[in-house]
């Protein structure tokens, strides 16, 4: 009977304390709901979007004119027939790559090939 009184008192520990409730995710809601209330809906005017729109459409120009300009600068680089080919064996490259690269080093083979290899 001693070991029945042992089992009782844990039985009525157990009575005691209160059912431990399942967590559920409710906290990460809650600071869900914190987080996206902060944030305020506001109207975009238009002005201010024609604007952004045409500051992006500047800075393309710009880019492209830039880019146009260095390719100018890159054709008039004079480049030998034979570093072209050169370059096309050693690295197996196309030919346009190597131009590309002889050129952009000033027809210099060597800085070339070191380029291409990084």
């Amino acid at each position: 009977m001693a070991e029945a009184d042992g089992d009782l008192d844990l039985e009525s520990e157990e009575a005691e304390r209160p059912a431990e409730k399942p967590r559920k995710h409710d906290s990460g809601a809650a600071d869900l709901e914190r987080v996206t209330d902060y944030a305020e809906e506001k109207e975009i005017l238009s002005s201010d979007l024609e604007t952004a729109m045409s500051v992006i459409g500047d800075r393309r120009s710009r880019e492209q004119k830039a880019k146009q300009e260095r390719e100018k600068e890159l054709a008039k680089v004079i480049i030998k027939k034979e570093d072209v080919e050169l370059i096309m064996n050693e690295m197996e490259i196309p030919r346009s790559a190597a131009e590309r690269g002889l050129r952009e080093h000033l027809g210099n083979v060597v800085e070339a090939l070191i380029a291409l290899t990084d």
